[in-house]
């Protein structure tokens, strides 16, 4: 599967102070992800590599049914723990995923996700997310049925590299002539011995392939 074509922003530090001085981090830092103008995307999966960041929220911009609505922000998941403990180096740059299934709101109809970062040691002087990818949610096809798988087959004349596999057409009308024989044996209850496709001695022309 493909990640969605986005546009992850450079990461924003709340600063503690005077922005214009060189002042520590709070701890908390916020990357933003724009994904496709006037395209709303169902989520499946988001996946990053860490880099020294303790916890991560997730907030969803997601816009209602209606395209005039105006879009909202949704929390989608708080504070999940990337690192085994903020001060080591357990999960420090350690490879995530987020799926669909652990968030607290449907991931549907997304225009935007914010990414909130916190970091509490000061062990580390800076803290982020890499490789940001988003995933799209895909629905699958219901199961086919035998008849629908058969008719997908391919002649075998027409796939010189599936050469020496049985016809489509012969497999279709064999299945049904056994279909057809199990009605029989069912409705026709005998002790009678019975053969390939006799029924009592006699023949049922249905049950006759002509070659």
């Amino acid at each position: 599967m493909k990640p969605v074509p986005c546009t992850v922003k450079p990461p924003v530090y709340l600063q503690i102070g005077d922005c214009k001085a060189d002042t520590a981090h709070s701890g908390v830092c916020v990357v933003d992800v724009s994904l496709p103008f006037g395209k709303p995307v169902n989520i499946e999966e988001i996946s990053f590599k860490n880099y020294y960041t303790a916890y991560v929220t997730v907030r969803l911009l997601k816009r209602g049914p209606g395209q005039e609505a105006p879009a909202k922000w949704f929390t989608a998941l708080r504070d999940l723990p990337l690192m085994d403990n903020p001060h080591t180096e357990g999960g420090s740059q350690d490879y995530c995923s987020i799926h669909r299934t652990q968030m607290q709101v449907e991931s549907e109809h997304v225009v935007s996700v914010r990414l909130i970062l916190r970091q509490p040691s000061s062990a580390w002087l800076t803290f982020s997310l890499e490789d940001i990818k988003i995933f799209p949610h895909v629905e699958l096809d219901p199961e086919k049925e035998v008849s629908d798988w058969l008719s997908d087959l391919i002649l075998v004349d027409q796939h010189p590299d599936l050469e020496g596999l049985p016809d489509p057409e012969t497999v279709s009308s064999s299945i049904q002539q056994m279909w057809a024989l199990t009605e029989v044996m069912q409705t026709n209850q005998t002790t009678a011995s019975i053969g390939r496709f006799d029924v009592d001695g006699c023949y049922d022309i249905n049950l006759l392939s002509l070659t």
